[in-house]
């Protein structure tokens, strides 16, 4: 029972200090200075406040403005480049080309603008009210009827709209024109009378309708012994014309009559014709054909051959003769075409002109020059060689005409 004998319980006692004598030296040491706490390190400078964010704001804002400021200006220089670019002709070049233009009486300004454009003589009817606006004569624009060419600015077809008068316009016809001219010649160059009509604004109707009427004024006068089916080929008399803007095709044609006529009269053409032994109209026709095959100061000497051949009664042989007409019905040029125009084939004169006289060829006609030939050609240097008997005329064949007489 030993084990379970209960143990003598220890009493804690206080731990007893040791006397200070016993106790190990510790030699002192000095507390460490706390630092001083850390200072953040500021932005700016210390004793400046940082500016407010509203003068970033401002900044922002003059900047756009500036921004905007200079798309403006880029925008201004380039609308005022277009409104520039717009009041320039529509094509310079077609000095030659005239456009009818209506103004009807009442129109607004809009609708004067829109039917100048559509009509092509300006590039934009916004630039023209614009421009009409900016110089404060939109109220003063007047009807009318125009020539206007598409190779003026628009200021200068202001200035004839605000002027409002009936403004004329020149026209040339040509000597050696045709009425029509059914070749490849491109248009802008050919120089026939329909398309000369055309260029100067006339629809085709209008040209068409002028050239089949009859003008009976005429009839005792300049038509004299013209064949009353005949048409005007050889007429229309080449020269330079004033008409008012608002002439019709018939207007023209009349004027073009009354000028043939005048030069008729004042030179006594008809008695000159008569004493070569032909009538007026007769007289015009063999004048078209020395005008067609004359390119110089040979004209006298051409008729003179003409009138030799005429009367003893050769064929004139004439090669534009038989041109003239296979041009005119659109077939290929033949030298053998049965034709009474082809000179070539038939004696005496062709049914009527060729083309129109000039006043050189008229006067050449009526008085032609006082020598023996039957012969004359044009040579390959456009020289005109001519010839008393046919051995001559072979002869300067081979000498002067290798190339262009080889051209049928």
């Amino acid at each position: 029972m030993d084990e379970f004998r209960r143990r003598p319980v220890n009493k804690l006692t206080p731990p007893t200090t040791p006397p200070s004598s016993q106790l190990p030296t510790v030699p002192p040491q000095k507390s460490p200075v706390p630092s001083p706490p850390a200072e953040p390190i500021l932005e700016t400078p210390a004793g400046v406040s940082p500016p407010p964010k509203k003068r970033s704001w401002v900044k922002i804002t003059i900047i756009a403005l500036a921004g905007l400021v200079g798309l403006g200006v880029v925008a201004l220089a380039g609308l005022f480049w277009w409104y520039t670019a717009q009041l320039a002709p529509v094509n310079p070049d077609a000095t030659e080309e005239l456009v009818v233009v209506e103004v009807v009486s009442g129109s607004s300004p809009s609708q004067i603008a829109q039917t100048l454009e559509e009509s092509g003589v300006i590039r934009s009817q916004t630039a023209f009210l614009w421009y009409t606006r900016f110089e404060r004569v939109q109220n003063a624009l007047q009807a009318g009827t125009y020539r206007l060419s598409p190779s003026e600015s628009t200021q200068e077809i202001t200035t004839h709209l605000v002027n409002g008068r009936v403004d004329t316009f020149s026209i040339t016809f040509f000597p050696g024109a045709t009425l029509t001219n059914t070749t490849d010649t491109p248009e802008s160059q050919k120089l026939d009378v329909t398309s000369v009509l055309l260029r100067a604004g006339y629809s085709e109707e209008e040209v068409a309708r002028g050239i089949a009427a009859q003008y009976p004024a005429f009839a005792d006068t300049l038509f004299q012994g013209r064949p009353t089916d005949a048409d005007l080929e050889g007429y229309v008399y080449g020269e330079t014309y004033q008409f008012p803007s608002n002439a019709t095709v018939e207007d023209i044609l009349t004027g073009t009559f009354t000028e043939f006529w005048a030069v008729i009269q004042e030179n006594n053409l008809v008695a000159a014709f008569e004493a070569q032994g032909l009538t007026l109209y007769e007289g015009i026709t063999l004048a078209s054909i020395v005008q067609r095959e004359s390119g110089g100061d040979d004209k006298e000497e051409i008729a003179q051959v003409f009138y030799s051949r005429y009367r003893s009664g050769m064929v004139l042989g004439s090669d534009v003769t038989y041109q003239y007409i296979t041009d005119k019905l659109g077939v290929e040029r033949d030298i053998n075409f049965d034709s009474e125009y082809n000179t070539r084939r038939y004696p005496g004169l062709p049914p009527g002109p060729i083309a129109t006289p000039g006043y050189a060829a008229l006067l050449a006609t009526a008085h032609p020059a006082d020598t023996e030939y039957l012969y004359f050609l044009s040579g390959d240097d456009d020289v005109t060689y001519f010839a008393r008997t046919l051995e001559e005329h072979e002869a300067n064949i081979v000498q002067h005409c290798q190339v262009k007489c080889q051209i049928i």
